[in-house]
Order: C-alpha cells, then sequence, then structure tokens
C-alpha cells in the first residue's frame, strides 16, 4: 500500500474506536460547539491580509520530526500576530503528532482554523466543530465524488467552511457546490513527491467562483506571487516555517517580505 492508504486504513480503525470512547452526542455537549465559526472565504477576500494559511505540524511521514520543541499557543499566536490569514493546525496523532487539543489551544486566536486531518466519517467533523474549528479538509484521494459531496453537505449544515484537496485532474470531477474552496496540493499524497508547477496546471480547469488555494512546497515569496497572477487567493505553509527554531519569528519575516513585493506591484 502507499502512505494515504495506510493512513486511511488506520483511520478507519481510530474513528470507530473514538465513537465508542466519545459518541457523537457527547461532542455536540463540548464548549465550542456552539461557537459561530469564522469564515475563511471572508478572510481569503480581504485584501490587506497576507492569504496564508499557517500551518503547524510537528512531524509527516515523509520527513520525520519536523519540530518538536515549540509550542502551538506561542506559534499560532505568533503567525496570528504576524498576519495569518488563517491556521491550520494537524490533529492526526498516530502519522503526524497532532492532537485535538493542539486545535482547542490554538483556538484563542481570532482567525479561522482549518482543522488538518484525513477526514472520511461526519464523526470527524462533530469532532472538528467541538475543538472550535471553522474549515475541515476534504482529500479527494481518498474520497469519492458522492463521498465529498455527503460530508460537504454534513459539515455546512454545522456551519463549517469546507476545503476540498485536489492533485490531479481526475479529481476535478470532486468539485460540488458545497466546497467553495478548492485546493491544489502540490504534494502527492501517494507518493509524496513535490510538484510545484501542480498548481498552475490546474488552476486554469477549476470552476469560475472558486477560491483557490496552493497547498505544499511554498518556500519563496516569488512562488505565491506567480500563483496570484493564476488566481490563487490562498497560500497553506508550514514546513517551511515549522522547520525553523523560531516558527513564528520565520513566518514574520516571510510576511514582511511578502507584504512589501506585494505593494511594489502594485
Amino acid at each position: 500500500m502507499n502512505i494515504l492508504d495506510t493512513i486511511i486504513e488506520y483511520k478507519r480503525s481510530e474513528i470507530s474506536k473514538r465513537k465508542t470512547e466519545v459518541p457523537g452526542a457527547a461532542l455536540k455537549e463540548k464548549p465550542f460547539f456552539s461557537r459561530t465559526p469564522f469564515s475563511l472565504r471572508q478572510f481569503l477576500s480581504d485584501q490587506q491580509k497576507t492569504g496564508i494559511i499557517a500551518e503547524f505540524k510537528r512531524r509527516s511521514p515523509s520527513k520525520g520530526v519536523i519540530n518538536a520543541d515549540v509550542s502551538v499557543a506561542d506559534v499560532t499566536r505568533g503567525y496570528t500576530a504576524a498576519g495569518a490569514s488563517c491556521l491550520s493546525v494537524l490533529t492526526d496523532n498516530h502519522f503526524f503528532g497532532g492532537t485535538s487539543e493542539d486545535l482547542e489551544n490554538a483556538r484563542e486566536n481570532n482567525i479561522p482554523i482549518l482543522r488538518k486531518d484525513f477526514i472520511i466519517d461526519e464523526y470527524q467533523i462533530l469532532e472538528a466543530k467541538a475543538m472550535g474549528a471553522d474549515v475541515i479538509l476534504l482529500i479527494a484521494a481518498c474520497l469519492t465524488p458522492a463521498q465529498v459531496r455527503n460530508l460537504a453537505v454534513f459539515a455546512r449544515l454545522l456551519e463549517l467552511e469546507v476545503l476540498l484537496e485536489i492533485h490531479d485532474e481526475a479529481e476535478l470531477g470532486h468539485i460540488c457546490e458545497e466546497t467553495e474552496l478548492v485546493g491544489v496540493n502540490n504534494r502527492d499524497l501517494k507518493t509524496f513527491t513535490v510538484d510545484i508547477e501542480r498548481s498552475i496546471r490546474l488552476s486554469q480547469q477549476i470552476p469560475e467562483g472558486k477560491i483557490m488555494i496552493a497547498e505544499s512546497g511554498i518556500n519563496e515569496v516569488e512562488t505565491i506571487l506567480h500563483m496570484q497572477q493564476a488566481g490563487f487567493r490562498g497560500f497553506l505553509i508550514g514546513e517551511n516555517f515549522m522547520k525553523e527554531k523560531d516558527p513564528a519569528a520565520a513566518f514574520r519575516k516571510f510576511a514582511k517580505e511578502l507584504t512589501l513585493s506585494m505593494n511594489t506591484r502594485r
């Protein structure tokens, strides 16, 4: 099996166990479940913001440990103060070292938070709402178009926005009315190889009206400027910041360079 298949197989077993330990009804009693979510769509439409979705990620299957020494509260607070449009928090523990508590601790920030995980079941969407997430990720590579639509409809009923991630032309058919945010992952989740031009190639085939987000392999300001010209309004960046001793400081420097470059081109 490839990496993605291995993750999904483990995820099915993990979800089954969690449903027994914490029923859906109990999740609905959590304090964050009743909060009104922020809109990532609105935040990405704000021309005064960077458009960066800054990610907190401790490790990955392809890179191993990236940064195990920093606090999620400190890092996400720094991301927010430096102009992040959204936070992305990994909640998968087995493969990425994340926890639901990480997202809950990041919730002190008044910007949207994406629950970054491998969502295949409505139960995980209830979890996301209970954690304080505003947006969920649906990965086309591990879902059918029908599954994407069903999960997206359920998320919208809970007032959560949906970011659909695609990585090739075969997955364009997963885009539906409920997936207003479409991300193009430059990293192939089956091989974990990165092709930064993937977003550009697919951008012209994504339906009009969708907010396009580029994901993975974004390390330079020039890459963002190039993708903005292709119509992208969001840019998910994690490892580029997390690999540094002080991720928040790394983001602050990058955001300052980006803002200066954007102002120069206007």
